[in-house]
């Protein structure tokens, strides 16, 4: 009888496990992925990471680090490697110094004796160093998708005289909006976190304090005052549509503005990559007629 319990409850774990790694497998893209999308490619992106006593920050980066740097910024669960669209691009490769960025908690990421990390300051603060790796003359331009959004933005009111511009896509941001699902509390499960990935666990960690992470930011949208983007989907199954509403609402800076798309699920910077990339160049390329009008005026 016992063992049929125990095998009965080890049957139950590895369904559950499978069924769990199934739901976020499209989120994480593992090393031999990585490898087999580069092998035929000319350009590479160049791991580095970033070191001192308490942190570990793994990069990728694309580019000339003397061009303007676009800091890219990821969901949960996700890595670095969900930005290769981007980083892939030959247009924007020749424009910008392409960074993106795994959060601590995720691929080599990491704080130090700490694997989650569910503090939006926190990890925010994390993401600082990386602006010592803009070489060039110009802001910087951070763009967060997802569960990476509000730490996005967080960042961005740590140095608001580094940055140039911020986008949001497809933003988590409500606290009042937060959604669980049914796979959620088995997440949480300690006996079943063993068999999952510990991206997917860091993302369960984030998610169930990610309402209070929010409540906490209400003064960052107030007084946010670069350019931003806030980007959102109609048919988004994760971040709720109506984040664009609180971003609209909460949101005081007259340099903000808002795009809603219809049809459009979460994953807009595949989706919508052409519309995505002409922002970008749209920035870059305005940027460089400013910059030769003061220098006609010096002249």
């Amino acid at each position: 009888m016992l063992s049929y319990k125990f095998f009965r409850s080890g049957f139950i774990v590895l369904i559950f496990s499978v069924l769990l790694t199934s739901c976020f497998s499209r989120y994480i893209i593992s090393a031999k992925q990585v490898r087999k999308h580069y092998a035929s490619k000319e350009i590479k992106p160049e791991i580095q990471i970033i070191r001192n006593d308490t942190l570990s920050l793994c990069i990728a980066s694309v580019g000339a680090d003397t061009l303007p740097m676009l800091l890219l910024i990821h969901g949960a669960p996700g890595s670095l490697w969900g930005y290769m669209n981007i980083m892939d691009d030959a247009d924007l490769q020749k424009y910008f110094h392409i960074v993106s960025v795994d959060r601590v908690g995720y691929g080599k990421s990491r704080l130090k004796k700490r694997r989650s990390v569910t503090s939006i300051e926190t990890q925010a603060n994390a993401l600082l160093p990386v602006f010592d790796l803009n070489h060039s003359s110009q802001k910087v331009i951070v763009l967060g998708r997802s569960y990476g959004a509000p730490i996005a933005a967080k960042l961005v009111s740590m140095v608001p005289e580094k940055v140039k511009e911020l986008i949001m896509i497809s933003p988590v941001i409500d606290p009042e909006k937060e959604k669980f699902y049914w796979f959620s509390k088995w997440g949480r499960n300690s006996f079943i976190q063993l068999f999952l990935p510990g991206e997917f666990n860091t993302a369960t960690a984030e998610k169930y304090t990610h309402a209070d992470e929010l409540k906490k930011l209400l003064p960052v949208w107030q007084n946010l005052n670069v350019p931003t983007t806030v980007i959102q989907g109609g048919n988004d199954w994760i971040a709720d549509p109506s984040n664009i509403d609180f971003a609209k609402k909460h949101i005081k800076s007259r340099r903000a503005q808002y795009i809603f798309l219809n049809d459009a699920g979460h994953m807009i910077t595949f989706s919508h990559a052409p519309m995505i990339k002409e922002m970008l160049l749209r920035y870059r390329l305005f940027q460089d007629k400013i910059g030769s009008v003061q220098m006609a005026v010096g002249n």
